[in-house]
């Protein structure tokens, strides 16, 4: 039974190589308070995907974008109970 002190339960959704990465399970329920902590989190629950979306210095790596419930979000962005959270890479390349 969660108290009133437990952070919110939030549904992230990971796509691409971050999934094969985080067990090859696109959707985790993560508690947290902020984007940071939820994205902590998932990179303590699942080590191999340490790096690729957090930088050394604890920054969402500019080639990761982060929505909140379809809203563009960044690091200090409140999560409440049942939101979802889609960490999305960018999609690069091509030819002309």
């Amino acid at each position: 039974m969660r108290s009133a002190y437990d952070p919110p339960m939030a549904v992230v959704r990971l796509r691409g190589p971050l999934r094969r990465l985080a067990g090859d399970r696109s959707e985790h329920a993560v508690e947290a308070a902020t984007v940071l902590e939820l994205l902590v989190a998932i990179e303590r629950e699942h080590p191999a995907i340490t790096g690729w979306i957090l930088d050394e210095r604890r920054r969402v790596r500019r080639h990761i974008n982060v929505f909140v419930n379809g809203e563009l979000g960044g690091e200090e962005t409140v999560i409440g109970e049942g939101d979802r959270v889609e960490v999305i890479p960018a999609i690069s390349g091509g030819e002309r």
